[in-house]
């Protein structure tokens, strides 16, 4: 899946996210046989990658998320998208989760099935009759379920989803119980790798896997991903969220953007909102479909074309990165109100220097550190004087 993007300029995620997690991504994305590439850690790791990667190539044509959620391990992604986690973070994080996950499986096996023509409701019941080790692992839409435990339980509890009205059911090629109490033991694991990272407040609106709520506190998402492993996915919930049908006061989205491998999530936005605009971006020239759909619809064109955030004035300048990279403040980052002259650093992005152009106040960091910015994204501003 990644040789469409092998000459793209993107690709440099993969470089990057390669050498914070040690390993070889790009192999696992040009050249991986399937047996290789769905071993949990390395399927994970690869999602995880190519995500970010494709997100990168969407910022880089001027389009950027106004909310944002991710399906299990796409919640980190979301989360790097947003700022919460800074870049190297956010790849080691899943690199443990993946390790953690993997050998959680190895220990307990187990596997997941989805039930088609099945609310969630439905799906718990039939798993509660099986009297076994099998739970409800997803909400997908309000017809579409996952459940996941030993092989045997979930065999009786397929048998009772269709006495009590499930259509279809077949395998997800995985190899554990994930979302269950199963994954106790890699929850366990990650908690102590979480207990270190740092988090950021989200730079833009996140739902979580857990409770399908948006999280402003950097601090809430240790959490939420921690508690993540042994709970169902609500997806269908999450994406009612998003949509803001789920808050009277919150402006209706019908523009739904997915970002990686594939267009399952798009399915899901379609069945869940029928009226909803999907664009999945998983070929580059996936963004050109992009833009002609941004550009055919005038009210998706209008909105998109709104620049959110403060309004600067005269008086006030942006200092921007002049390169792609990961975007570190100095030793002593400047502080809100202090004089900073011309020329003054103001941080770095991978080797290349930020300095201001202008003497003025500081006014504020815009960028996170640790965080993966485009040459000319505002990294910093100031009140000229």
């Amino acid at each position: 899946m990644g040789r469409p993007w092998a000459d793209h300029p993107s690709w440099e995620v993969v470089e990057e996210a390669s050498r914070a997690a040690g390993r070889d991504i790009g192999w696992l994305l040009n050249e991986a046989e399937a047996e290789e590439l769905t071993q949990t850690h390395n399927a994970q790791l690869a999602t995880f990658t190519f995500s970010l990667m494709v997100l990168d190539a969407v910022e880089r044509i001027g389009v950027e998320p106004t909310r944002l959620a991710g399906h299990s391990v796409g919640e980190y992604s979301a989360l790097a998208a947003s700022g919460a986690l800074g870049f190297d973070a956010s790849v080691q994080l899943v690199a443990e989760r993946g390790e953690a996950m993997q050998s959680a499986a190895e220990a307990r096996p187990g596997t997941m099935t989805v039930l088609e023509g099945c609310d969630a409701d439905t799906a718990d019941v039939a798993c509660r009759l099986a009297e076994g080790d099998v739970w409800l692992a997803n909400i997908n839409t309000s017809d579409e379920s996952v459940i996941a435990g030993d092989p045997a339980a979930i065999e009786a509890a397929v048998a009772w989803a269709v006495q009590l009205g499930a259509k279809r059911s077949y395998p997800v090629r995985v190899s554990g119980a994930f979302h269950t109490p199963l994954m106790a033991p890699a929850r366990d694991r990650l908690r102590k790798m979480l207990d270190t990272t740092v988090f950021h407040d989200p730079d833009t609106p996140l739902v979580a896997n857990v409770d399908s709520r948006f999280h402003v506190g950097g601090d809430e998402w240790r959490l939420m991903l921690s508690a993540q492993l042994c709970s169902p996915v609500r997806w269908h919930q999450s994406v009612l969220r998003l949509a803001g049908a789920l808050d009277p006061d919150l402006e209706e989205e019908k523009f739904f953007v997915e970002l990686g491998p594939g267009e399952s999530l798009c399915a899901t936005v379609r069945q869940t909102l029928p009226s909803a605009v999907t664009v999945a971006v998983s070929v580059p020239n996936d963004l050109d479909r992009l833009v002609d759909t941004l550009a055919g619809d005038s009210a998706l064109h209008t909105y998109a074309s709104v620049h959110h955030g403060e309004l600067l004035y005269v008086s006030e300048r942006v200092l921007i990165s002049p390169s792609a990279g990961i975007f570190e403040p100095p030793p002593r980052p400047f502080e809100v109100d202090e004089r900073i002259e011309v020329g003054g650093l103001v941080g770095t992005v991978s080797a290349s220097e930020v300095r201001s152009g202008f003497a003025g106040v500081f006014r504020g960091y815009i960028a996170q550190p640790g965080e993966r910015v485009q040459a000319g994204q505002p990294i910093a501003w100031l009140h000229n004087s």
